[in-house]
């Protein structure tokens, strides 16, 4: 005999939308504290999830905040991420300027990136809505989205904050690096210049995304002469300005840094997450791979701001790299540079616990 909760189940895929609504309402909290019971009859219940999406926003609601907590488990997101045609409608309703759960969807799509072979959507194409202004490469979509969006400006229901974990998670794979150094032909802009203002942003998912995409794609060592041309990326004061604060530094230090660092005011913060102040200076190590890299840091004075942030962050992780840095920084160009950083997951998988 079926235990309640397995009926419940089952009514899922109920015919009457009220019943369903009632299901997949009371079933959230399930989704985390025993997701076990979706996971019966080769994971029949996850499939009529998927189905759910196309349902009532109300039901698609609940459908999508039990699959994006499920996607947690590796089968299950195996199951998701492998289906092509469900994919597709995701990425078709998360465009849609009308989408009411449009947030869901990028979350959902936040953990089906965490799957390696998502990596297939760096060629894979939809018509774009006018309003959004792209072209037919889901990718481009998917930035303008995140960059015409934020704070609900496409999609009054969505800021499409967690597009910035796609695009980390998507960034460990070299064809997406590529594509972010690439200039497209329909905006003439290259795809990494559209995000990295966004390394001050007052949503720390957004800011935490968007530095661990900067930090992949500065794996790409050919490319680091235009990360640091200012002319074209110009990646060097949205790398520094998070990790400096208020604190004052001598006229011979201030007077050879950037002019964006110069005149700072005495209550400026450096970023609250010290995460994502490790991955800035992670990346700036990264940058030092080349003499070129290393001789501009010097010249700009990166030595002293790195130093006042090992000083008053008092984190492990953020002072260990800072100590990296340094000792590339301070180290005579005869001996060998080193400095070894790993490409960065963006968070684990999103889930949403019931309150």
């Amino acid at each position: 005999m079926p235990t309640e909760l397995e009926e419940l189940v089952g009514f899922i895929a109920h015919p009457n939308p009220q019943i369903r609504k009632v299901a997949t309402e009371n079933l959230v909290p399930y989704s985390t504290e025993q997701p076990s019971i979706f996971k019966t009859e080769e994971l029949l219940p996850v499939k009529h999830l998927k189905f759910l999406i196309r349902d009532h926003p109300d039901i698609a609601e609940h459908a999508l905040t039990i699959l994006v907590n499920l996607t947690a488990d590796r089968s299950v997101l195996e199951f998701v991420a492998t289906d092509d045609r469900f994919l597709g409608f995701l990425l078709t309703n998360l465009v849609d300027p009308e989408e009411q759960n449009a947030n869901l969807l990028a979350m959902l799509l936040a953990n089906l990136a965490k799957w390696d072979d998502l990596k297939s959507i760096a060629t894979r194409k939809q018509d774009a809505p006018a309003a959004l202004k792209s072209n037919d490469l889901v990718l481009n979509q998917i930035l303008d989205l995140f960059v015409k969006g934020a704070d609900g400006t496409y999609n009054k229901k969505a800021d499409f904050d967690y597009l910035s974990y796609v695009i980390a998670d998507l960034s460990k794979h070299p064809e997406i690096r590529k594509f972010f150094l690439t200039e497209q032909d329909y905006d003439h802009v290259v795809p990494i210049n559209k995000i990295k203002v966004f390394t001050e942003h007052k949503s720390d998912i957004r800011r935490k995304g968007v530095a661990s995409t900067i930090k992949n794609v500065a794996f790409d060592v050919p490319a680091h002469t235009s990360f640091l041309d200012e002319d074209q990326i110009n990646i060097l004061p949205y790398l520094l300005l998070p990790i400096i604060g208020g604190e004052e530094y001598d006229d011979e230090d201030t007077m050879g840094m950037l002019p964006d660092l110069q005149l700072l005011p005495p209550d400026k913060q450096r970023d609250s997450d010290p995460n994502i102040i490790q991955t800035h200076v992670e990346t700036l190590t990264l940058l030092t791979t080349t003499r070129e890299g290393r001789d501009l840091m010097r010249k700009i004075n990166v030595y002293p701001v790195v130093r006042e942030t090992h000083l008053r962050v008092n984190d492990e992780g953020v002072q260990e790299a800072c100590e990296r840095l340094v000792q590339v920084l301070m180290r005579d160009e005869a001996e060998e540079p080193g400095a070894v950083v790993e490409e960065v997951e963006d968070d684990e998988e999103t889930k949403i616990v019931p309150v």
